[in-house]
């Protein structure tokens, strides 16, 4: 069992424990990919963890732009996230429907925001469910709570400075995504992409950090997958997936080992895939 740190991972002991602190908040941050077929809302609705407010990954995002569910705009962050009654002096902990899948992105958001009370559930609604811990289908009391937003620049990289990073060779750039989208041999999930990968990057396939549970490795095994894949852990990561979701959990996975120096690549392979004037590798992982 993982140790529990309120600003990285906590388990569902530790939640049980806690879930009637006035000060926790908990969100169910279920985000499915669409080819699954599944209304994330509506298995909230159906039944979620007492108290949990729904965090809309795709809603909460940069409506502005053509790419899924991008970093929003401060001000919206602040909005939606007071309106869940989520705010200055709360703990969250944030969960999602797969174990560990989603709920790292919203870990990685609320951290990019400046937000560092905030912890991921170990092994999710999952494991809650099969320890036979309580789940309700009432909408949580709502009280606002004013939140203090400063954003953190440099956990997050656009295509400029990704492209750059691949040049130079001054980060670790590590991609999420199965070994088979990154050596281009298994398709894209979205049909106008390239296969392949960042040239310069490692493959670091997100079920490596995971137990069969889907819950997380241990700090020392989470190392030695790292170390497997022959990266420089003296230097700062950027982390990328297919559209930077399951990318935030090689971020949660670095924090626990104790690198803090990660970023992520928001656009990721949706925007590299698509971009035309940025290379793409292909071969081994």
């Amino acid at each position: 069992m993982a140790q529990d740190d309120p600003k990285t991972l906590v388990s569902t002991n530790w939640l049980a424990d806690h879930l009637k602190d006035p000060d926790l908040r908990v969100l169910d941050g279920t985000w499915f990919m669409p080819s699954e077929a599944r209304d994330a809302k509506a298995e909230y609705d159906a039944g979620h963890i007492p108290g949990a407010r729904f965090f809309d990954i795709d809603d909460i995002s940069d409506h502005r732009s053509d790419l899924p569910h991008m970093v929003p705009p401060v001000e919206k962050f602040m909005s939606r996230l007071r309106a869940m009654g989520v705010g200055d002096g709360h703990q969250v902990v944030v969960y999602d429907a797969l174990g560990l899948f989603s709920a790292a992105r919203v870990w990685w958001l609320f951290r990019l925001m400046g937000q560092n009370n905030i912890a991921v559930l170990d092994g999710g609604l999952p494991k809650w469910l099969a320890e036979g811990h309580p789940v309700e289908d009432m909408p949580p009391v709502i009280r606002d709570r004013h939140m203090t937003v400063r954003r953190q620049n440099h956990m997050v990289k656009d295509v400029t400075q990704v492209s750059s990073a691949s040049k130079l060779g001054d980060y670790e750039i590590l991609d999420a995504r199965s070994p088979g989208r990154f050596t281009g041999q298994e398709p894209e999930p979205r049909e106008e992409l390239r296969g392949g990968h960042i040239p310069g990057s490692r493959s670091v396939f997100f079920k490596t950090l995971l137990n069969t549970d889907r819950t997380m490795k241990s700090p020392e095994a989470l190392r030695a997958v790292f170390e497997a894949t022959g990266m420089d852990l003296s230097k700062p990561a950027i982390t990328s997936c297919g559209s930077g979701v399951t990318a935030a959990i090689i971020n949660l996975a670095l924090e626990r080992i104790g690198k803090t120096d990660h970023a992520l690549y928001d656009g990721s392979w949706t925007e590299w895939g698509a971009f035309p004037t940025v290379p793409v590798a292909t071969g081994e992982a």
